[in-house]
This record gives C-alpha cells, structure tokens and sequence, in this order.
C-alpha cells in the first residue's frame, strides 16, 4: 500500500531525530577532531549499501532492513562509508543524504559496488559535497581488477580529474579506494600514488591468518597514503558466519596498528548483515562499545 506523504516525512524526522540523539551521546556532529584527543571510536567507520543489498547470492537466512543510518545508530559508529549498489541510491542524493547529517565524517562512492562507475554518478556525488559540509571523501569501491591487462575502473588521466574535482571552494575531499589482498601483485602501483587512503580487505575469511604479513606487504606499496583496514563481520569468501576468533583476531590487530599509527582508521562491513544477531555481529557491536570511547593517544596520525 503506497503510504502518505506525510508518514514518509514523519518517518524520515523521527530517524534523524533518533540519530541526533546517539550522536550528542558519542560526541559526534562536529568538524572532524585533531588527533590530540580523539577516543578509538572516532577512526571507526561502517561501510553501508542501500538496505537489503546483500539479500539475493550470499546464504543470508532472511532478508536485511536495516539501513545505513541504523547501523551506525545501532553498532555506535560515528563515521560512514556509503556505497552505491546497482544504480541505488540513484542520484541526485540529496534526500537520502538527510539522516546522515548528525554522522561526524561522511564518505561516498564514486566507483561502487562491483566497480560500476559513471559521469553522472560521480558528478552527482561532487555535487552533493558542495551542500553537504561532512561529507569529506570520495571512494572507490571494487576499483582494482584481479586479472588480465585492464587493471582498474578508471584510467590515471580519469583519476587525476577527480582528484582537481575534488579540490572544492572550501575544503579537499580525500580520494579513498579498496585494495584486496589477493590484488596486491597487481599492477596497482601507480593508481595507489594518486590515493589519499587505502583500505585494505580480505575477501575469505580462512586468509586472515596471514594478516600480517599482508599488512607488511602493504606499507611497501601504499606510499603516502593512510592505510584503513577493513573488516567484513560476515565471511562473504564462504558465503557463511564469521567466525567469532576471526573477527576478534582482525578486530584486536586492527586496533592494536590503530594505536601504534601504523593505520587511521577500521571499517566495519556492513549494514546489510547487522540485523541477523550473528555471533560475530554482536561480539562487534559489544567490542566498540568496550574500547571505543578510550583515548587514542597523543602522536598519533
């Protein structure tokens, strides 16, 4: 039944209303902080799709509603990453960027889910930069291929015109992209120097256990850019649960190099597995809640 006008706006008030008031709880809403005095939370993202995204081709046992500005509500997350997913949200963004205002730090895609990327998706996202004053990077999902001789989305002339693109009147957006582990031996090099922050994923599960090494591998091919690790709370590789000693393995590390200044930040993948009450989910949602208000430390990146 298609619903009245005003019960979608209702709707709409009442959950930025309600994410208003977790943010004045976690502290959120300002321009971002020095990092003299920031707490662990405010390096931690979620990385979102449009809700139910994942729905169809992953083994999930039911359908996903839970929407991006939820889960940060739900799992305390002061900052996003929003991606496109087969043309959604479509542009402009205006309307659906509304119940992010609250968030600290906004990032949204120009190359999205499954690399799909064009003129009108990435000039729309510039243009909601121009109104949206937390929105601070631009991102590139699936942008690295992981064969034969075309290696990215985009070409490096492209990738220089959104660079001068996001050079805006009042601010730089940053240029972020997702290496995979198993993309590190390609030839990526060139296009990394371009970026401003690399995140780094591991698409199977059972790979973590060379984290490390991979984190290794990393610093040697990053260059300037800040390094953000990235961690699925679902094991999408084996279509299947994390494993809880998995995620408490990436998740411990991941802090631990947050600590050191080896890495700025974690994202946590995604809304579209947050409302199943998984093991690893919840175990997440109660790890932030532990660490997240603790002090980062002084000296840190």
């Amino acid at each position: 039944m298609r619903r009245e006008r005003w019960a979608v706006d209702m709707e709409l008030k009442m959950m930025t209303l309600a994410i208003a008031l977790c943010c004045l709880v976690l502290g959120l809403g300002a321009a971002p902080l020095r990092a003299e005095g920031q707490r662990v939370r405010d390096r931690f993202w979620l990385f979102a799709c449009v809700a139910g995204a994942d729905n169809e081709g992953w083994n999930l046992k039911r359908p996903s509603r839970m929407t991006p500005a939820e889960a940060t509500f739900y799992l305390g997350l002061p900052n996003l990453i929003m991606v496109c997913w087969e043309g959604k949200p479509a542009p402009p963004y205006d309307q659906y960027a509304i119940p992010f205002r609250p968030l600290k730090q906004v990032v949204w895609s120009v190359v999205g889910s499954g690399g799909e990327t064009g003129e009108k998706q990435r000039g729309a996202v510039f243009d909601l930069a121009r109104r949206m004053p937390n929105l601070t990077g631009i991102f590139m999902d699936d942008y690295f291929t992981n064969e034969g001789d075309k290696v990215a989305q985009l070409s490096l002339e492209q990738v220089r015109g959104l660079r001068k693109q996001a050079e805006l009147a009042d601010r730089k957006l940053d240029l972020w992209v997702v290496l995979y582990t198993h993309q590190m031996d390609r030839p990526v090099r060139e296009h990394l120097r371009l970026c401003d922050k690399i995140t780094l994923w591991t698409w199977k599960s059972e790979d973590l256990k060379d984290l490390e090494a991979n984190m290794d591998k990393l610093d040697r091919v990053a260059g300037r850019a800040g390094k953000l690790l990235g961690l699925y709370m679902y094991d999408y590789g084996a279509k299947g649960e994390m494993p809880v000693e998995r995620m408490k393995r990436q998740c411990e590390l991941g802090l631990r190099w947050l600590r050191e200044g080896r890495i700025e930040g974690m994202i946590f993948l995604a809304n579209t597995v947050a409302d199943f009450d998984f093991e690893a989910v919840e175990w997440t949602r109660g790890w932030i809640a532990r660490v997240g208000d603790e002090a980062l430390g002084k000296g840190r990146r």
